[in-house]
């Protein structure tokens, strides 16, 4: 069959129809509506997969607190720690799964992974958003948090935390105390030195008790850093505001501390270590 010439550019149709179906596949190229739709159905997905691991996470966190508070009224303290930490690594370690299969996640934690079969050691993590718990406690089976009173009265968490014995941060006798009897009991203690999530990057100042916990006990301080593509949940992000999909995570072990000489210069020290590491090492690309 004949070519036909074009007559504004003297190209033949035939070749141009050709070279067209060689193209990627976009909005240019297609016609616009049905792109437009696919988008939309697209973005829609997106949105009921994200509702969807909100309730996954919620729903999941009640179930779990109700189990330990019906295990709490059975099991002696010391059984009922073990069990409690057990059940909140794996629902965590659960919860990062369902994430990853629904396309919403992406992580690398298998720098965690070395320090499970370690003694007692206070694990300090810098907190750039509120999963920052999640992401360590999901590798770790002996691990207690340093909470926040309010969640003791949780009903998604404070069944669990009750029963894996965690340690409320409101009375620091009462923190130095319980620390002492986590390390008797070879756990180790997570704790978040800023206090909260950070606000002013890449560090809030940090407080105090990391450094009485450390002096009191005696136990190293191993340094983690954690590290985003993606603030979701950062300090002031609302729970439902859909941040842009997927998020990557990554966590890397840093220098280790012995908590030596006066408290207010260790207190500096490490303060200073995080602010030169997370200013080398800026947040990982979400390629």
């Amino acid at each position: 069959m004949a070519a036909v010439l074009d007559k504004g550019n003297g190209r033949e149709k035939g070749s141009a129809g050709r070279e067209a179906l060689l193209l990627p596949r976009s909005c240019a190229s297609e016609a616009g509506e049905g792109c437009r739709l696919r988008d939309r159905l697209a973005r829609g997905a997106e949105f009921a997969r994200f509702y969807w691991a909100i309730g996954f996470f919620w729903l999941g966190s009640l179930l779990w607190s109700l189990v330990s508070g019906l295990l709490a009224l059975f099991l002696p303290p010391r059984m009922g720690a073990r069990v409690g930490q057990l059940l909140i690594m794996a629902g965590f370690r659960l919860f990062l799964s369902h994430m990853q299969l629904l396309g919403l996640f992406r992580c690398d934690l298998a720098a965690l992974d070395r320090l499970r079969d370690e003694g007692p050691l206070l694990l300090a993590a810098n907190h750039p958003a509120l999963l920052d718990a999640v992401l360590v406690v999901s590798r770790l089976p002996r691990v207690v948090c340093l909470t926040k009173a309010g969640l003791w009265e949780n009903p998604f968490f404070g069944g669990c935390i009750r029963l894996a014995r965690y340690i409320r941060s409101d009375s620091p006798l009462r923190l130095v105390r319980e620390a002492e009897e986590a390390i008797r009991r070879g756990e180790q203690l997570l704790i978040f030195p800023e206090g909260t999530r950070t606000t002013a990057a890449p560090l809030n100042p940090f407080k105090g008790g990391i450094a009485l916990i450390a002096r009191a006990t005696g136990i190293p301080v191993q340094t983690i850093f954690l590290e985003g593509s993606f603030p979701y949940l950062a300090k002031g992000w609302p729970l439902f505001s859909k941040p842009r999909f997927p998020l990557v995570y990554r966590a890397r072990l840093g220098r280790r501390f012995s908590p030596q000489g006066d408290a207010h210069q260790f207190l500096a020290e490490l303060e200073s270590y995080y602010r030169q590491e997370l200013g080398r090492n800026p947040s990982i690309s979400a390629r």
